[in-house]
């Protein structure tokens, strides 16, 4: 499914005109990407949880040259679906 099935998908359910639908569908994404660059973790209920993870600096080899390289520290998005969500399947 992509952004534009989503779109039609929410506005179908909801009933509420397309454009509508896409509108809310930029808010939350925009929420969820706003409150993660702050450092939030975000819990959606019934579907999971939203937060950023720290990764430490580590070494890794170049598959190419098989040289040693070292890569830094970086944070990165996670997502991790809820019990309930899970359950659902």
């Amino acid at each position: 499914m992509n952004k534009n099935e989503l779109v039609r998908a929410i506005a179908n359910d909801a009933g509420i005109t397309l454009k509508d639908a896409a509108t809310a569908l930029d808010s939350v994404v925009a929420a969820i990407t706003e409150g993660l660059k702050k450092g939030e973790k975000i819990q959606i209920s019934g579907f999971g949880t939203f937060e950023v993870k720290a990764k430490p600096a580590r070494e890794g080899i170049n598959p190419k040259t098989g040289a040693k390289i070292k890569i830094a520290a970086s944070k990165v998005p996670t997502f991790k679906f809820g019990k309930a969500y899970k359950d659902s399947f």
